[in-house]
C-alpha cells in the first residue's frame, strides 16, 4: 500500500503501535492545531500584534509549548495555562482575560495524554478530531472584545480626577472659557439701585 500523500499528524501512523518519534509528531500538530483554534491567538496574529514576524510566532508557541512537556513531564493543565497566558502577554502584547486559554491547555493536556496512554489508532483520534476542526475553521464563530486597557485607563483617571486640568484636553474638547468671558459687562447700578440692562453692543 503506497503511503498518503497528505501530510498531517496521521499520515505516520503505518501500523497499530505508532514509534516514540511518531507520537511525538502527532503531539507537535495537535499543539499547534489547538493554539490555531484559539480565538485569542487567532485575532493577535490577524492584527499583527506580535510585529512582522506575528505568523513566525505562532509557529515557534506551538514548538514552546511542545519543549514545556519534553522539558517537564509532570508539567499539566494548570502549568500550560499560565504559560499560555505569560507567552500571549510577552510575545503577542495581549492580556487574555476570558479563560480561554483553559479551554486550550485542557484540549493540549487531553491529547498527549491520549497518545500516551491510548493503543495504535486510538491514541490518534484526538489528533485527527482537531485537524478537522482547524480545516473547518471558516464555519467557526469568533466572538472576541478587544479592550484598548491603555486608553481605559486613561479614561478612567480622567473620570477619577476631581481637580481636572481643562488644558490637558485643550486637543480633543475645544477650550470655550475665554470666549465666554469676553463678553461678560459688569451691570451698571443707577441712582435708585435698579441695574440698567445692557445691550449686546458696548456704549
Amino acid at each position: 500500500m503506497s503511503a498518503q500523500s497528505n501530510p498531517g499528524p496521521t499520515a505516520t501512523a503505518t501500523s497499530s503501535q505508532p514509534s516514540p518519534a511518531a507520537l511525538q509528531k502527532a503531539f507537535d500538530h495537535a499543539i499547534w492545531y489547538a493554539l490555531s483554534l484559539w480565538p485569542a491567538l487567532h485575532v493577535a496574529c490577524q492584527n499583527a500584534w506580535g510585529g512582522e514576524a506575528t505568523l513566525d510566532k505562532k509557529d515557534w508557541f506551538a514548538g514552546a509549548v511542545s519543549d514545556l512537556f519534553t522539558q517537564d513531564p509532570a508539567a499539566d493543565q494548570e502549568d500550560l495555562e499560565v504559560f499560555l497566558l505569560q507567552i500571549m502577554q510577552d510575545e503577542f502584547e495581549c492580556n487574555v482575560e476570558d479563560d480561554s486559554e483553559c479551554a486550550v491547555a485542557a484540549t493540549i493536556v487531553g491529547v498527549g495524554r491520549g497518545l500516551q496512554e491510548g493503543q495504535g489508532e486510538q491514541g490518534l483520534r484526538g489528533v485527527r478530531e482537531l485537524e478537522e476542526r482547524w480545516r473547518n475553521r471558516g464555519q467557526m464563530k469568533i466572538n472576541v472584545q478587544v479592550i484598548d486597557r491603555e486608553a481605559e485607563e486613561e479614561w478612567n483617571g480622567f473620570e477619577d480626577d476631581d481637580d481636572v486640568d481643562m488644558e490637558a484636553g485643550e486637543d480633543a474638547v475645544p477650550h470655550l472659557v475665554p470666549a465666554i468671558a469676553r463678553e461678560k459687562v459688569e451691570p451698571e447700578v443707577d441712582e435708585d439701585g435698579f441695574t440698567k440692562v445692557q445691550g449686546k453692543k458696548k456704549r
